[in-house]
């Protein structure tokens, strides 16, 4: 019987095939924005089995068990590991038709080079054969990093954190380069006065410093930024529902930060105010080093209370947002192009609605300068799936240049993940397959098309982001 993940999966044309085996899949992996754990990659972790490795913080998985009807104790609750597995092994059959069944049956024949389908006639034997694998040191964490040819990876941190992992895996050095990349959502996060004074004292310890002022507070952030710089990293991440751009002054900020270190809550219109603000600062920080800012934009989180207050964030319970995004979007790149301080830049939509949206925002302020400088981010999240990938490619194509799109990134928890890329990479080829069948593009530029795919597969990124 032929195998459901060969070596045609997805590749439904001679071009597609051509385009795949000879420039995309054997390429090197970069992973520029991802959750992996720091400490986790510099102590060569060893997961005591599947279910760690597999279920453990995964809420595409939770939410899929959710909704078959596996109850909270088998997915984050007190039973055992294999029965936990196990309820997932019921699951994926009914998985059909969503990213999960490709994902799943990808990782286990990428990562254990099992091919059978997980269900629950296979779930003892995918155990237990998993289990004896991950035993060995050959699937510890930095042996599976490796064996993907993951050449570099950006963790996602956040400006107080030591980074002391990063300097253990700066130290010892196995084969993959692991950057820190800057999260600084908290630092805007005024919404809760006693939650954000306590982040900015924690702040202020990271950078040795007492932070009384709006002044001091910048000034923190700068040295960390600094810090994080020595550490090697290129690149900024904020996670935002929507982008903040309101007229403000100087004074009005420093009085909003006062207000809320002093215990008060902050009104809707001084939220809005300080988070645009500090868009600004922050955008400027990075400019001034070169990095490049990306904008994640448009989830709504922690929509059921209930769980949240069992479960805490992270668990399941977040969607996709439906705010406006482009009038602000616009206005604040405008207002860094004013003063020449806009560096490169990449958006992120989740909601599939503003794929166009930002296509056509990022074209706006291209200058020339660096290809591809302001540009439409890979399907990010809900839409990290064959649907989404395509409308992505399919709006940068029609109103951007797909040719210098810095392709795909995991944006996970997972050391498993790495076979998304070989997932974009198939759908890619495919897609442009498409096209050179239909007659689209000429079969007498494959030369071209060829570089393009090795391109959006790895040398945009390398480029890009100068690694």
């Amino acid at each position: 019987m032929k195998k459901f993940i060969d070596k045609e999966f997805m590749l439904t044309n001679d071009a597609a095939r051509e385009l795949f085996h000879q420039s995309a899949e054997k390429l090197p992996i970069i992973d520029y924005h991802c959750h992996l754990i720091p400490q986790m990659i510099a102590d060569n972790y060893q997961f005591r089995n599947i279910t760690e490795i597999w279920l453990g913080g995964d809420h595409y998985k939770w939410r899929a068990m959710r909704g078959n009807g596996v109850p909270e104790e088998y997915i984050t609750g007190g039973r055992s590991d294999y029965e936990k597995f196990e309820k997932w092994a019921e699951t994926v059959p009914y998985t059909m038709r969503n990213p999960l069944y490709h994902w799943t049956h990808l990782e286990l024949s990428r990562v254990f080079g099992i091919d059978k389908q997980l269900k629950p006639e296979t779930a003892r034997e995918i155990y237990d054969e998993c289990n004896a694998l991950l035993a060995t040191e050959e699937f510890r964490g930095q042996a599976i990093m490796r064996r993907f040819n993951v050449e570099t990876v950006c963790t996602t941190d956040d400006p107080a954190d030591t980074l002391e992992y990063h300097k253990k895996i700066k130290e010892h050095p196995f084969g993959t380069k692991v950057l820190p990349t800057w999260r600084p959502d908290k630092a805007m996060a005024i919404e809760n006065p006693d939650t954000y004074k306590t982040y900015i004292e924690s702040l202020g310890k990271a950078a040795d410093m007492t932070i009384s002022t709006f002044e001091d507070m910048i000034a923190a952030l700068r040295k960390r930024h600094d810090f994080f710089a020595s550490m090697g990293c290129k690149l900024s991440d904020h996670g935002l529902e929507t982008f903040y751009a309101e007229e403000y002054t100087e004074s009005e900020i420093k009085a909003i930060f006062r207000k809320v270190m002093d215990g008060k809550k902050p009104t809707a219109e001084e939220l809005l105010k300080f988070r645009s603000a500090m868009l600004f600062e922050f955008a400027v920080l990075d400019w001034e080093k070169g990095w490049t800012q990306q904008f994640h934009v448009g989830a709504i989180r922690n929509n059921n209370t209930r769980m949240m207050n069992i479960l805490g964030p992270d668990t399941g319970y977040d969607a996709i947002h439906d705010l406006p995004c482009a009038a602000a979007g616009h206005k604040l790149l405008d207002n860094l192009a004013k003063v020449d301080k806009l560096t490169k830049t990449i958006l992120y939509n989740l909601n599939p609605k503003d794929n166009e949206v930002l296509a056509t925002m990022a074209y706006t302020f291209n200058d020339g300068t660096v290809p591809g400088k302001i540009q439409l981010g890979s399907g990010w999240w809900f839409l990290d799936q064959e649907d989404g990938m395509r409308k992505q490619m399919n709006a940068l194509s029609a109103l951007g240049l797909l040719s210098r799109f810095v392709g795909m990134l995991t944006d996970s928890r997972s050391f498993l993940s790495y076979p998304r890329h070989e997932y974009f990479r198939r759908i890619m080829c495919n897609l442009i397959g498409e096209d050179i069948e239909k007659g689209k593009l000429p079969a007498s530029e494959m030369p071209f098309i060829h570089q393009m795919v090795s391109d959006i597969s790895y040398y945009n990124a390398k480029r890009f982001f100068e690694f």
